[in-house]
C-alpha cells in the first residue's frame, strides 16, 4: 500500500474535498481518500492497479491538479 499526502491549490472548501474523494474513490486500488480544507491538503491510500500518474491525471481533469513534488 502506497501512501501519499499532496497539496492541491485548488481546494477552496469542504465541496471541494468531497468532489476529489468521490473522483479518487472510484479509482480501483484506491483505499481511502481524505482531505483538509484549511491545509488544501489530501491523504491518498492506494495499491495497484492504481498509479500516482493515474491519479494525477484524474486530478488534473477534474480541475485540482496537485502540486508538482
Amino acid at each position: 500500500m502506497t501512501t501519499k499526502t499532496f497539496e492541491v491549490p485548488n481546494i477552496g472548501c469542504a465541496g471541494c474535498v468531497q468532489a476529489i474523494t468521490n473522483e479518487l474513490s472510484d479509482l480501483e486500488g484506491v483505499a481511502s481518500v481524505s482531505g483538509d480544507v484549511s491545509s488544501r491538503t489530501m491523504h491518498v491510500e492506494y495499491a495497484p492497479p492504481a498509479t500516482w500518474e493515474g491519479i494525477v491525471d484524474i486530478l488534473s481533469k477534474i480541475d485540482y491538479p496537485p502540486v508538482a513534488g
